[in-house]
């Protein structure tokens, strides 16, 4: 991959799309929100590839939140409908194409036959290069307080003390904790928030917002958004001037 006038020297490893616009993009076709959705799914292919070429080597996709169970019964019943098919139907296909699949959040709500599926998934697809990540029943407030309850509890066991709790040991017991640092959050739609999700990762990560609904973003959609980001300066608390002299000395 070459990208022109190029001064971020931070390889792109690690992206997150929040995937929005399904139901606005079905009843723009006429159609019932769930046909908004299987176009979503079926997009997720492509975007992943996308990123293949490009040399990402995770990709993480917001596709239920932890405040998504407030919508409409009869939608959560047929999200989950298709987050199970989904993974009946894909994981092979991940494992075959060198891509490992991992399933991050609550679960505790999940029926028992969609915990299953997501195990059997994560077991068929578990030893690719490149990682795919379906946060579902996810929020980033939960990841953080699951990190943390994972000291409290070494703390009560006496295997910690309070004041030795620090930054990163709670990053290392985030859900990703094991891939690399989150660098580019995306979001289609045409919303400018980040609802919840990679709360902790994306304290450093660069934010690009994509005014297309999910179902219309493309392999030329990602890679806009990543010429975007090797055009920035990513800083880390120091100087434009410092990064630059960096970059140069590089």
């Amino acid at each position: 991959m070459i990208v022109t006038d190029t001064i971020n020297p931070h390889p792109l490893k690690h992206v997150a799309i929040i995937m929005d616009g399904n139901n606005r993009w079905a009843k723009l076709q006429g159609r019932q929100g769930i046909a908004g959705h299987k176009a979503g799914v079926e997009r997720i292919r492509d975007v992943l590839r996308a990123c293949q070429d490009q040399g990402v080597e995770a990709l993480t996709l917001f596709a239920f939140s932890s405040e998504n169970w407030r919508r409409p019964p009869k939608e959560v019943e047929a999200l989950m409908g298709l987050f199970y098919a989904y993974l009946k139907k894909e994981a092979r296909k991940l494992a075959e194409e060198n891509v490992s699949l991992r399933v991050i959040g609550s679960r505790k709500r999940f029926s028992k036959k969609l915990l299953r599926a997501i195990e059997e998934a994560e077991a068929i697809a578990c030893s690719g290069e490149a990682t795919l990540v379906i946060a579902a029943d996810y929020g980033g407030c939960w990841d953080i307080a699951q990190s943390a309850q994972k000291l409290a509890q070494k703390v009560a066991l006496g295997e910690l003390a309070p004041a030795d709790i620090s930054e990163d040991m709670l990053s290392q017991h985030i859900s990703t904790a094991d891939l690399p640092p989150l660098d580019l959050l995306i979001r289609t739609g045409g919303e400018q928030r980040i609802s919840n999700f990679l709360l902790w990762q994306a304290a450093y990560a660069e934010l690009y917002f994509s005014e297309l609904l999910w179902p219309e973003f493309d392999a030329s959609a990602l890679r806009a958004a990543v010429d975007d980001y090797y055009r920035r300066q990513r800083r880390f608390g120091k100087t434009g001037d410092q990064v630059a002299k960096e970059v140069v000395r590089a």
